[in-house]
């Protein structure tokens, strides 16, 4: 093969290879947005849990 062949190969696979970091770098920061969204969101209230000694099991706490 003649060099510029090899060398025009080269030049389309590292455009290739920019275009997916590009896109997956894009996919990464909406996904961390979404979960820093959520984060600012108001929290469930935290329910807690007893232990029943005879079956062992863990249920709400009745208050």
């Amino acid at each position: 093969m003649p060099p510029l062949v090899i060398a025009a190969l080269g030049v389309l696979g590292a455009a290739a290879l920019v275009k997916v970091i590009a896109s997956e770098s894009r996919r990464v920061n909406e996904a961390l947005a979404r979960r820093r969204a959520a984060e600012d969101a108001p929290e469930a209230p935290v329910t807690r849990l007893e232990r029943d000694p005879e079956t062992g099991a863990y249920r709400p706490r009745q208050d």
